[in-house]
């Protein structure tokens, strides 16, 4: 299992829409009293401005995970240097964050920089015109130019692009798991659903870790578990097979839900639970608490981003030294397949109310791109050398202090653009880490696309967020036994008539729209 992430991009919506949902949607980032940006950037503005000495005073709000970093910290001043900026940073409790939004949005007191993701709000809030349009610039930055175009279509509204991705890989999912413990009960890696039930099952009930007690689970759910791009449902469904969200039949749209093999998922975890081989509380258990479970040698498999699989082994190894953490891609019975995400964890838009010139836009733009520089992506990448990392004799940078480094530097990895050895040193690490990375990267060739990803609906953008926790809420259910397969498919009839049918109609006739047009 993996901890929440953020949920999908969502289709389109309309600019009434966005208008009507000021005051109070969902988006993302917080109540910073908005400020225009002072002096220019390092470079040179595209567009023949003048280089500049004096840094650029940029108020930004940044998502906290874990503890805040000290206030003019040596990282945080190694970006300001290297970006000739001064950062005004407003940390905001990861939990806190699309919450703290809301007041910002509604009372239009938004920093110059904007965090967001791609929903039917924020889409709605970029048609009604609250942000800059950020496409036509992008060309003149050489590090944002640079990168595979998939990430900008993933943000497109109408055709535009109101904003910057946070870069983040498109196919993470893969198989996180105990090798010492299947290796030791003489089982291999699940393909179909039935070798999932035997692996999570004997992970449970024969003693995997020896201590002579009935203390392991196989697999911990947590409670939103079947939410957003890292649903451990729609993972598992395209591993054997199925759709991503949603699927494209002969014109048509079908979600993913009323497929076999999605519903082959919801029969296994209904068995699994029946039998008490996963956690009896999964509907009310933190995502957070699911982990520790795994951290403390009490869980063995879950589908999880490739690049946990490091720090899974090294949590681990401080109450278990003799536990072996390993990482495997999705192979099912069609081979190889993995839930194509967002590509990005957020998107920096740029608020016309605190933004005024497009001379300001493009100082912005300059930042953004200069923290994918050599110099201050390193820092991001690896951190501080000699405190943080090493240069070895090969020209490849060695983690000394990796607790160090997720203390004081992924808090800012977290928040800014980079890709994964992109004008940095290549990273010497130990296997597991290494082949974390080779097989996010590698599972790019297996992504399935959601076919539904931008395209428009209305009633999704009005109600998306309802008829989904109608959805969610039913499934649940099934799993814990208080809905049988006719209610079930009783719930899916329900979902069409509450405006799932809308919601399929309007995807097709945007399709079609949107073809005719290519």
């Amino acid at each position: 299992m993996k901890p929440s992430e953020k949920r999908d991009k969502q289709p389109k919506s309309k600019i009434n829409s966005g208008l009507k949902l000021l005051a109070g949607a969902l988006v993302v980032t917080t109540s910073l009293t908005a400020c225009g940006g002072g002096g220019a950037s390092v470079s040179k503005q595209p567009g023949g401005g003048k280089e500049s000495q004096t840094p650029m005073t940029i108020n930004i709000a940044l998502a906290q995970v874990g503890d805040i970093p000290n206030k003019d910290s040596e990282v945080e001043q190694l970006i300001e240097k290297y970006t000739n900026t001064k950062l005004n940073i407003q940390w905001i409790p990861n939990a806190a964050y699309d919450d703290k939004v809301n007041v910002m949005i509604a009372s239009n007191e938004m920093p110059q920089l904007l965090k967001i993701q791609y929903t039917p709000s924020t889409i709605s809030f970029m048609q009604s015109g609250l942000f800059w349009e950020v496409g036509p610039y992008l060309k003149d930055y050489k590090n944002l130019s640079a990168q595979s175009e998939q990430f900008f279509d993933n943000i497109r509204v109408d055709g535009k692009m109101y904003g910057v991705p946070i870069f983040s890989e498109i196919a993470r999912a893969a198989i996180v798991y105990r090798k010492d413990w299947l290796d030791g009960l003489g089982l291999k890696l699940p393909k179909t659903t039935d070798d999932w039930y035997q692996v999570i099952k004997a992970m449970t009930l024969n003693d995997p870790d020896k201590n002579g007690k009935n203390d392991t689970y196989g697999m911990v759910l947590f409670k939103k578990y079947n939410e957003g791009q890292a649903s451990l449902l729609t993972r598992f469904a395209v591993g054997l097979g199925g759709s991503n969200k949603w699927s494209l039949v002969n014109g048509s749209f079908e979600p993913e839900f009323t497929s076999k093999e999605y519903n082959d998922v919801l029969k296994l975890f209904k068995r699994l639970y029946e039998e008490k081989l996963i956690n009896q509380d999964f509907a009310v258990f933190d995502a957070t608490e699911a982990e520790k479970l795994f951290d403390s040698g009490r869980a063995g498999i879950k589908i999880a981003v490739a690049q946990t699989a490091k720090s899974q082994q090294d949590r681990l190894s401080k109450v278990d030294p003799k536990g072996i953490v390993d990482v495997e891609p999705l192979n099912g019975p069609k081979g190889i397949r993995v839930a194509g995400q967002t590509g990005n964890s957020g998107i920096y838009v740029i608020p016309k109310s605190t933004v005024k010139t497009e001379a300001e836009v493009r100082k912005l733009l300059t930042f953004l791109d200069n923290v994918m520089n050599p110099e201050a992506t390193t820092v991001l990448q690896r951190g501080i050398e000699g405190k943080h990392y090493v240069k070895t004799a090969d020209n490849q940078a060695e983690f000394t202090d990796l607790t160090a480094y997720q203390r004081e530097v992924k808090p800012f990895r977290d928040n800014l653009p980079y890709i994964e050895g992109y004008n940095s040193l290549p990273l010497k690490d130990i296997p597991i880490g290494e082949k974390g990375i080779a097989v996010a990267k590698d599972n790019t060739k297996y992504s399935i696309a959601n076919p539904a990803l931008t395209l428009n609906s209305e009633t999704y953008t009005e109600r998306g967020k309802e008829l989904e926790q109608m959805i969610w809420d039913a499934q649940t259910k099934y799993i814990m036994g208080k809905l049988d397969d006719a209610g079930w498919q009783a719930e899916i009839e329900k979902w069409k008539k509450a405006g799932g049918s809308k919601i399929i109609e309007e995807y097709k006739a945007d399709y079609e729209k949107t073809n005719k047009k290519k």
